[in-house]
């Protein structure tokens, strides 16, 4: 069995205040893309992980958690062998360890029979991380509180977009560092988000003005020489360039697909880590 485990980009990333629990609580509209781990799943007697990325530790990594999360809630002893083909770039923003988490709780579910149904399955989901529950289902969605309430918003009208993985050394714990470098004064009351939700209820196309993500006020110092990327993409591709979630890959959307792969070819020809992909509508549990 073959799983795909989409990537994503945050349209928008408002934080709204830091909560007693230490986390901090969200607004963000999510959108899935095509660009996508792949995930087998095999019968075994032991529980083992296998990657092409030499770079990818399982360790290190939601994967091993997601198995024992299972076996709590189910008290199953199955092993499995379960080998990950990567597409997504390792710590770039863009969702791929929760990606890959959410592929494997609904693999388990299906390989070893379990029936679990989709509202627990997403309530395990949630104790993992912030975006696991999102890519159970993918698509466009509202993500709340820490980013484990995810509700389903009326689907993006499809866009291409291309992606930059800038090569620029990234903190152990990445996203938890970019926490930490917020204050008050960079909290905001989702009303960017709001506005968003508004365009895609009424069916408008989504323009680069109305995305917004907060960590672009701390990332171009967390992250050095994440401007002169940035400066340089935007340069080429004629649109604003973001920040995909936390950083450090950035992208720019496209209407015209055929304007999106000169911009992709034009960096891939410079010799950049680049990818051109396009937006995905959801999948059901």
């Amino acid at each position: 069995m073959t799983l795909i485990a989409p990537a994503k980009v945050n349209l928008t990333l408002e934080v709204l205040q830091k909560r007693p629990d230490g986390y901090h609580e969200i607004r963000s509209v999510l959108q899935a893309v095509s660009l996508c781990d792949r995930l087998s799943f095999k019968p075994n007697d032991k529980i083992i992980f296998e990657c092409d990325s030499p770079l990818w530790q399982a360790e290190k990594s939601l994967v091993g958690r997601v198995v024992e999360a299972i076996k709590r809630h189910t008290g199953v002893s199955n092993g499995v062998l379960i080998q990950i083909t990567k597409g997504i770039p390792l710590s770039s923003g863009l969702g791929g360890d929760s990606s890959d988490a959410a592929a494997i709780l609904q693999g388990l579910n299906q390989l070893w029979e379990l029936g679990i149904p989709p509202g627990e399955l997403a309530g395990i989901a949630g104790t993992l991380g912030s975006d696991v529950t999102f890519f159970l289902s993918g698509g466009t969605a509202l993500a709340e509180g820490r980013g484990e309430f995810i509700s389903p918003l009326p689907e993006m009208l499809p866009v291409w977009i291309v992606l930059l993985m800038p090569h620029l050394e990234r903190p152990e714990f990445k996203t938890g560092a970019m926490y930490s470098r917020l204050s008050p004064q960079h909290f905001t009351s989702g009303d960017r988000t709001e506005a968003l939700i508004a365009r895609l209820t009424r069916g408008e196309s989504i323009r680069s003005n109305y995305l917004y993500n907060i960590f672009e006020s701390v990332a171009f110092k967390a992250f050095n020489g994440l401007e002169k990327y940035r400066d340089g993409f935007q340069n080429i591709a004629g649109e604003p360039v973001h920040l995909a979630g936390a950083g450090p890959a950035l992208f720019a959307l496209f209407s015209d697909a055929e304007k999106a792969a000169r911009v992709w070819r034009n960096l891939k020809e410079r010799g950049l880590e680049t990818y051109l992909t396009e937006t995905q509508n959801s999948i059901r549990m």
